[in-house]
């Protein structure tokens, strides 16, 4: 099994994450609010605000402080092989919200 941090010390199985999307999207916010009343809903955010959806295989779903961008690029990582990507800066990767912020910004 291969796994990605989603932030805070939590790990996602990467071979079961079906999709990622961005938590501010309408659809987002209602499968949010299905998996909550349902008991699906796994909150990784340690009370920070939500950026990313994680739609797992098991019809769970894990919220995550990570921008989605973050959360992609440390999938692909995995996908290629790349053990602990996410902590190396000099592949491009992102350890931190804020330098991920920073390469967007005007």
């Amino acid at each position: 099994m291969e796994f990605i941090s989603v932030g805070y010390g939590n790990v996602v199985n990467i071979n079961r994450v079906i999709a990622v999307a961005a938590a501010s999207t309408a659809p987002s916010k209602r499968l949010i609010s299905e998996a909550k009343e349902s008991g699906r809903c796994i909150d990784v955010t340690q009370g920070r605000r939500t950026k990313a959806v994680l739609i797992m295989d098991s019809d769970h779903v894990v919220l995550s402080a990570l921008h989605v961008g973050t959360v992609l690029v440390r999938l692909e990582a995995a996908s290629k092989g790349i053990e602990d990507a996410f902590l190396d800066d000099d592949l491009g990767l992102y350890d931190d919200e804020d330098d991920f912020d920073d390469d967007f910004e005007d």
